[in-house]
């Protein structure tokens, strides 16, 4: 490649980061090979069109399509640069698996060569990117790697994770300040040279070790502050406290953010991450650990709470609000809300319907269990219970009139202005 030219580049894993990355350094003018295992996956994308759901997203990539700078494959080819962002899940001990990261690592050091840049995204545990530099080294000895040559290296490997919000994946990308970590000084400039090409944010170079404990450390930050959120939610249910009224109120100090409690944390990222740090330090991540039980726990007191309203009211019908992880988007990894809805359709059967309309068809744990997907207007004609489990904006533009003679279970607090139940059995609006 000629120190003036674009480098061509191939991202690896065409999911909810790949796929928009991809689409976004196509935009620059880089000419882009996707790949993913999934043969469905590839000839969507190479159809022009899209399998998540992002805004703008669609239009991105079927124009990048159209032009031939975006094309997908199941198999992997050379390049100058290879980002890698598969999935990086937890197995049931919550150990963290990066098998994927290192098929993926196994895939590129085929087609390797001298001058190419390795940049892994995809959220790690501490010292992965060492794991899949020390891969490539074992499966390609003609190629000198950094940190383990005295010499000038051949490639250059880094870690540089994504900052983004689903819903505003492309703006982020775009925008966000970026963390990127060499295994050496100068792998962090080859890969501060390839983001310059296509963010406006900061980009902040440091190692890989500390790059990817940043990308966790944010997302246990987040996850600590809502298990404080979760934990006060339980506590004002417990005094008869409306849980909302109180944050709105202690928020008025100047130095007081309380945020929004739930149904519990969903998405492959404040779920899960955190316990990347618990397993790296576990006797030394107390309250990790225990912000992590908080948030889970919260599900299971959704649950109970759902199921207390519903056993007041024998036969009267269910209407589950949302399955997402989190409002607007069709993502439904980790969620607490399909989590919460699922169980109740499993004991409640045909009594319970399902809104999402990010959704076509229900997840496969509703297989058999007689609960059915309906629209909101459905729900509101035919069900006297309402549970709010996603703050989708569609749910929330649902006014007053239309359910004051509802029973809801609002984990969202998106209907404060509900009246309460008259009966003295049950509120009509629940306190999270």
């Amino acid at each position: 490649m000629k120190s003036d030219a674009k480098p061509e580049v191939c991202v690896v894993g065409l999911g909810y980061i790949g796929l928009p990355t991809a689409a976004i350094v196509a935009r620059a003018g880089c000419r882009v090979r996707g790949v993913d295992v999934s043969e469905r996956v590839v000839e969507t994308i190479n159809r022009g069109e899209i399998h998540i759901e992002e805004v703008d997203l669609d239009g991105l990539v079927q124009g990048v399509v159209a032009r031939g700078l975006l094309s997908a494959s199941t198999g992997m080819a050379p390049a100058d640069v290879f980002v890698i962002a598969v999935p990086t899940p937890f197995d049931k001990d919550h150990a963290p698996d990066i098998s994927y990261v290192l098929a993926a690592g196994e895939a590129v050091a085929e087609v390797l060569k001298a001058g190419d840049t390795v940049i892994l995204e995809s959220t790690s545990p501490v010292g992965t990117t060492e794991a899949l530099r020390d891969l490539i080294a074992a499966r390609r000895p003609d190629l000198k790697c950094p940190g383990l040559t005295a010499e000038t290296p051949d490639i250059s490997i880094a870690y540089c994770p994504e900052r983004v919000l689903p819903g505003k994946i492309l703006e982020e990308l775009t925008n966000n300040d970026r963390s990127i970590g060499g295994i050496t000084p100068r792998c962090a400039r080859k890969a501060l040279a390839f983001y310059k090409l296509f963010v406006r944010g900061t980009c902040v170079v440091t190692d890989s070790r500390s790059a990817e404990m940043t990308k966790l450390v944010e997302n246990a930050y987040r996850d600590v502050n809502i298990a404080f959120a979760n934990e006060l939610s339980i506590v004002a249910d417990k005094m008869g406290l409306d849980v909302w009224e109180v944050i709105r109120l202690a928020n008025r100090h100047p130095r007081v953010n309380i945020l929004q409690p739930g149904p519990g944390v969903g998405g492959h990222c404040i779920a899960v991450d955190p316990w990347f740090i618990v397993h790296g330090a576990p006797e030394e991540t107390p309250l990790i650990r225990t912000a992590r039980g908080v948030n889970d726990g919260k599900i299971h007191h959704a649950i109970a709470r759902a199921e207390a309203l519903i056993a007041a009211h024998p036969g009267v019908p269910v209407a589950c609000l949302g399955l997402a992880f989190k409002a607007n988007i069709d993502d439904f990894r980790e969620s607490p809300a399909r989590l919460v809805a699922a169980t109740l359709a499993r004991r409640h059967g045909s009594r319970i319907a399902l809104v999402e309309p990010y959704a076509s068809e229900l997840p496969r744990e509703f297989d058999g269990t007689g609960a059915r997907l309906v629209d909101i207007d459905t729900a509101l004609e035919s069900c006297g219970i309402l549970i709010v489990l996603v703050d989708h904006d569609q749910f929330k533009a649902v006014p007053l009139a239309e359910r004051a003679r509802h029973l809801v279970y609002d984990t969202r607090g998106i209907w404060l202005d509900q009246p309460k139940a008259e009966t003295g059995v049950e509120a009509l609006r629940l306190a999270s």
